[in-house]
């Protein structure tokens, strides 16, 4: 196996010695290193294989219009736009394997930019200060990303600093060795739900899906999956979607932490990729189950999944503006689109006797779904739950009418 390059980003004029630790480590771990400085103020002691300068003429600008930029924001976002673009044309070029970043949050800021560049099964490692944080915004890190927190390495290189360093320089070289690109073979079904016992249609879509030549690749919507999901509807990975749990747009009207940003559901319709659509959970809204209940919501029945994420129901007016926003976003779509409204319920623990049971606010969704403008969107009402075999039935009663007509492409056996 051939020794993978790794591409290392960071502030040369202020990371000199971290940086060098970080390429003898990867040396070390059978890897070569290819290091791109972004920093602005100064040379240091290293010497980078992409200097500063080329780094700033790939954004468009010198590096002394980079300084003269206004303040750090704005010099750190041109060398993030000159990264980003370096660090895709080599990965085309197979002129690098791997990415591995280093910074406090200026160079994390940066990281998730040039990370996001890269095509998703390329290894991508971000060493940082904020790793985790909920600074982090969901919609700016790629679905692959893996973070390694820089634990006392603000300044110096100790023993702990190195000890991070040391991880994350395995880390990547590692991956880099035993990394498989997506290959697509069979065309792809990508389809969400919320876990596999709030809703569970996917268990009997799979081997109906198979059966019909097609793989099913199924998100788990509690933030990062619906943004990996979003990211390869929009490259046009998926010959159709199956986008049955919603809540994730119901988490960003209602502020939560588990969002998957603002763009949900707009990656598939966009390209123009085949939509079967559900509103699945979208009842619910998501917080930490360490934390404390939003107060907005305090008093309405809640669940907690287990120690780390519980949901609350939402009212009738929240409901009747998920169902705006989804008309809205639907709308949009340049492809086919067919929406699948279960009257029954949407999410198992809505079933009569469970405790997030709700007639009256499933009621008030449906009847503002029956008043929203769909245009060419095709709506069908199942009278029975989303996780009952007659939904499913629908389903691939739509799928197959697609395959019939053209609109989905039928595999190839």
């Amino acid at each position: 196996m051939k020794s993978p390059i790794i591409l290392i980003v960071g502030t040369v004029d202020t990371k000199s010695d971290e940086i060098g630790y970080l390429r003898e480590q990867v040396l070390s771990a059978g890897g070569q290193a290819l290091i791109m400085d972004v920093g602005v103020l100064a040379k240091g002691q290293l010497i980078p294989d992409i200097a500063n300068t080329a780094v700033a003429a790939a954004a468009g600008v010198t590096l002394q219009q980079v300084m003269d930029s206004g303040d750090e924001n704005s010099a750190m976002a041109l060398m993030a736009q000159g990264a980003s673009a370096l660090a895709a044309q080599l990965q085309r070029e197979g002129r690098m394997d791997g990415l591995l970043v280093l910074g406090g949050t200026m160079g994390t800021d940066l990281a998730l930019d040039v990370a996001s560049s890269l095509p998703m099964g390329v290894p991508k490692v971000v060493l940082s200060t904020v790793a985790f944080s909920p600074l982090l915004p969901p919609e700016r890190m790629p679905p692959d990303l893996m973070m390694v927190l820089w634990a006392g390495g603000l300044y110096g290189l100790n023993s702990l600093c190195q000890s991070a360093l040391a991880q994350a320089a395995g880390a990547v070289v590692g991956a880099c060795r035993v990394a498989r690109v997506p290959r697509f073979e069979r065309p792809v079904v990508g389809m969400t739900s919320l876990g596999s016992s709030c809703l569970k249609y996917m268990v009997q879509l799979q081997p109906e899906l198979d059966k019909r030549g097609f793989d099913l690749a199924v998100f788990h919507t509690t933030g990062m999956g619906g943004r990996a999901f979003e990211s390869l509807a929009a490259q046009g990975q998926f010959a159709c979607v199956m986008d049955f749990s919603l809540q994730e747009m119901v988490n960003q009207l209602g502020g939560s932490v588990v969002s998957a940003g603002p763009d949900r559901l707009m990656g598939a319709g966009l390209k123009g990729v085949p939509m079967l659509v559900a509103p699945g959970a979208t009842d619910l809204v998501d917080y930490p189950a360490w934390g404390q209940m939003p107060e907005r919501f305090a008093g309405r029945p809640s669940h907690d999944h287990n120690r780390l994420i519980a949901s609350v129901t939402i009212d009738a007016d929240m409901r009747r503006e998920f169902a705006r926003q989804l008309s809205s976003r639907l709308r949009q779509a340049c492809g086919p689109v067919h929406l699948l409204l279960p009257l029954q319920g949407i999410q198992e623990w809505d079933r009569p006797g469970a405790p997030l049971h709700d007639p009256e606010g499933l009621a008030v969704l449906m009847a503002e779904c029956s008043q929203c403008d769909w245009g060419a969107v095709e709506v069908s009402h199942i009278n029975a739950h989303i996780n009952d075999a007659a939904f499913v039935h629908q389903v691939l009663a739509v799928f197959d009418d697609w395959l019939d007509r053209g609109l989905v492409k039928k595999a190839i056996p």
